[in-house]
């Protein structure tokens, strides 16, 4: 059965390292779909893979063509959907890659995003597992247009602002149709512990810590020279604290 893993936070927080670690941990284990849901679409750098068209791109087309009525009335709209988001994979041996793209434009999506779901469930069946590095407004999850999340990783960087961000996203997924199964805070780039005023705010917004991630020395190396963040050493921290949190959440 698919696992799907979806990681959040503010911008800046690390969340997409953090996602493309998990991605290549899991893909040790089995074949993983990452989905590219921030409309920065930097995922595939931080796993050196290439990037095609977007899912946003394909839906706005899609609508377009629709609405202006350039489709043959024998062409069965949800295949030829299917079939365009499948074109546009970033397949490799162990994992692929789907970025959603860019956010809705004016107009009415209801239609398309629930044929985007519809894609993305038939897809989703050939892998073990999927991770969803989020952008910060969750949108993809709070338009319906990803599946159900196992486990929803919450990012942030030692600020109240960060916490603060963290516990709005946790408090959306509550008002969603989207079933979420357990919700975590990481907190990365620590520096000399976890500040008391961070701590007291975690346990003020309820939120569930199970880690904290000191600043990891190697980042700004390969950041500079532009090669994929999953080559970090085995003993940065961020690696290893991934290893530690896919443990313990049984991933």
């Amino acid at each position: 059965m698919t696992k799907t893993i979806a990681i959040a936070g503010k911008g800046g927080t690390g969340k997409t390292v953090i996602a493309a670690l998990l991605i290549n941990l899991l893909s040790q284990e089995g074949v993983v779909l990452a989905l590219d849901a921030d409309p920065s679409t930097n995922l595939n750098q931080a796993l050196g893979l290439p990037l095609r068209d977007t899912m946003g791109r394909i839906r706005e087309e899609f609508v377009e063509e629709v609405e202006r009525g350039r489709l043959p009335p024998t062409v069965i709209k949800q295949e030829l959907l299917d079939y365009k988001i499948r074109d546009s994979l970033v397949e490799s041996k162990r994992i692929d890659l789907l970025p959603m793209g860019r956010p809705e434009g004016p107009g009415c999506y209801c239609a398309a995003n629930y044929m985007l779901r519809h894609s993305l469930d038939q897809i989703a069946k050939n892998y073990d597992y999927i991770v969803i590095d989020c952008e910060a407004g969750m949108e993809h999850i709070s338009r319906q247009t990803t599946r159900d999340v196992d486990v929803l990783l919450l990012i942030s960087d030692p600020t109240i602002r960060g916490i603060t961000a963290a516990a709005r996203m946790r408090d959306l997924i509550g008002e969603l149709r989207t079933k979420v199964g357990k919700i975590c805070l990481i907190v990365n780039r620590v520096k000399n512990g976890l500040p008391l005023e961070i701590g007291k705010a975690i346990d003020d917004f309820g939120l569930q810590l199970i880690a904290t991630i000191s600043e990891d020395p190697y980042i700004a190396d390969l950041e500079i020279k532009g090669t994929p963040l999953i080559e970090l050493p085995q003993d940065s921290p961020l690696q290893a604290k991934v290893k530690q949190v896919a443990n313990s959440l049984g991933l």
